[in-house]
């Protein structure tokens, strides 16, 4: 080895660096991991039975929020 060279020990720190980065940052995500509450399931909700269909077509009837909608609506 030259007298004036030194060693290269730059990839080994730079590996180093990573290594202790990915371990802290394993760590925090277990540390928030621990925090956080699981969620619980909720009540089902019941379906709406539906309602038999209009003898005559039915279906659609002018509202009170349709005539106010095509009162606003018109230009």
């Amino acid at each position: 080895m030259e007298p004036n060279s030194k060693p290269n020990t730059t990839l080994a720190s730079t590996a180093r660096r990573r290594w202790f980065g990915a371990v802290g940052a394993v760590g925090a995500a277990a540390a928030v991991a621990s925090v956080v509450p699981v969620a619980q399931p909720g009540p089902v909700a019941q379906a709406q039975p539906q309602r038999p269909k209009p003898q005559r077509g039915g279906g659609y009837h002018a509202s009170a929020h349709v005539e106010h909608y095509y009162r606003t609506a018109r230009v």
